[in-house]
């Protein structure tokens, strides 16, 4: 997907990310079925409107989804650990008879939808056009873009047709809340100008833990980040 000049987020050297350009931003909250199953989003109520805004991530603000400088007075430490390799280049490929998956474990932000009537990983070595279909369904809601699938006639990726926004992702079932999730291709540029591979879908971390910093790696579980605190 290439870089275009509308929205883009910039990450701050030990601050919080920068957006520029007007972009809703609402509460996507994980959905699980009776059997605890990860099975769709839900949309909240959007947050007003902003020109541009700065979004907390070290996850101490009192102003949650916004910076209000607590990241200087804690001393967060934002060091940039991920890869500006290609997603294609870093992703293993699970090869199947109706679809393959591509996956990356690095991104994870387990949303757990892959997990779910049988799992994505094991269901795609199945020869079942409706295990493809729930493989291409559950690599779709997977808000990080650690799995996609691959059209096995065309070898096309497939991607979730997603509006130019921004997700605050809630996870009710584990009383978590989750990363930022830019949707639509909104590119991100890191602390030194230069710019990450631009994606449809991405999560930033809002924890200020991950390890794949700026990328969420799930570490909002391990430390039950609530960002209503």
């Amino acid at each position: 997907m290439a870089p275009t000049d509308g929205p883009k987020v910039k990450v701050t050297k030990d601050g919080p990310y920068l957006l520029e350009g007007a972009v809703p931003v609402s509460p996507q909250v994980i959905e699980a079925d009776a059997a605890g199953e990860c099975v769709a989003w839900r949309e909240g109520e959007p947050l007003p409107a902003r020109a541009s805004c700065a979004l907390c991530r070290c996850g101490e603000s009192h102003a949650k989804p916004y910076c209000d400088g607590s990241h200087r007075t804690v001393g967060f430490d934002g060091t940039e650990t991920a890869t500006h390799r290609s997603y294609e280049e870093t992703a293993t490929r699970i090869e199947g008879p109706v679809v393959d998956l591509l996956d990356d474990l690095t991104l994870c932000a387990e949303a757990r939808f892959c997990a779910a009537r049988g799992a994505a990983w094991r269901l795609v070595g199945r020869d079942d056009p409706e295990a493809g279909r729930i493989v291409v369904d559950e690599a779709c809601l997977c808000p990080s873009g650690r799995y996609t699938a691959v059209d096995k006639t065309t070898g096309d990726v497939i991607e979730p047709a997603l509006p130019v926004s921004i997700g605050l992702v809630e996870d009710p079932s584990q009383g978590v809340s989750g990363p930022i999730w830019l949707r639509g291709g909104i590119p991100v540029l890191a602390a030194d100008g230069t710019e990450y591979e631009v994606r449809n879908r991405v999560t930033l971390c809002r924890c200020g833990e991950s390890h794949n910093k700026p990328f969420c790696d799930a570490r909002h579980v391990e430390i039950g980040f609530d960002a209503s605190e």
